[in-house]
């Protein structure tokens, strides 16, 4: 690794808390991995343009910093599903990460996706793939679930090839299952591995 204490950063928004909990079950497959996950998040977005969020939240996860993202060696990055694609607040984030895609900073890193609905056709798939987008136009490499983990075949409720997922019904208050950890647990082991072995990656032409 080209960094003295390599990390994989889980950034993550979450509306209801299952997204959050989604998020710790892949640090604790990338912990479990051997790697350190650097657990984020991000701040609402509000309708006044003069309002503001300290930099610092009240409580919680702290608040994801451009070089929190600049120097991971891997991301897992999750959002709930608003209207079939990423909330308001992880997508104001990322269009305002235009200077590392100008430096190349995010280029030949792994990257996942998670995320949770309210429904079981909440529009969880097209909400992972439209995530990809923008860690592709970063140079990142997508790494998802295989059928190789039993979960996956086995689920009933959230878990897709695309990412791990989470259906949290319409009041929010399904927990999370068993198989909906066990392939956020996967998924987070396989992307440590993923970052680890792409560090040591000759990328020159």
């Amino acid at each position: 690794m080209s960094q003295a204490n390599p990390y994989v950063l889980v950034l993550y928004y979450s509306s209801y808390g299952t997204t959050k909990t989604l998020a710790y079950a892949i640090a604790q497959g990338i912990e479990e991995a051997g790697m350190t996950a650097r657990i984020r998040t991000v701040p609402t977005v509000a309708p006044e343009t003069t309002a503001s969020k300290p930099a610092i939240p009240d409580e919680g996860d702290l608040y994801c910093t451009m070089d929190d993202l600049k120097d991971c060696s891997g991301l897992a990055l999750g959002s709930p599903t608003h209207f079939g694609n990423m909330a308001a607040p992880m997508k104001y984030f990322w269009d305002n990460t235009v200077t590392l895609w100008l430096a190349g900073n995010l280029q030949n890193k792994p990257a996942s996706v998670f995320t949770a609905t309210g429904s079981m056709h909440g529009g969880q798939e097209s909400t992972l793939l439209t995530m990809m987008l923008p860690l592709m136009h970063h140079g990142m490499i997508i790494v998802g679930v295989p059928y190789a983990e039993p979960a996956l075949n086995r689920t009933h409720r959230g878990g897709t090839p695309y990412g791990a997922s989470h259906v949290s019904g319409a009041l929010h208050d399904q927990p999370v299952n068993d198989d909906e950890r066990e392939l956020g647990i996967a998924q987070g082991r396989r992307l440590a591995i993923s970052a680890r072995a792409l560090a040591q990656a000759n990328w020159q032409r």
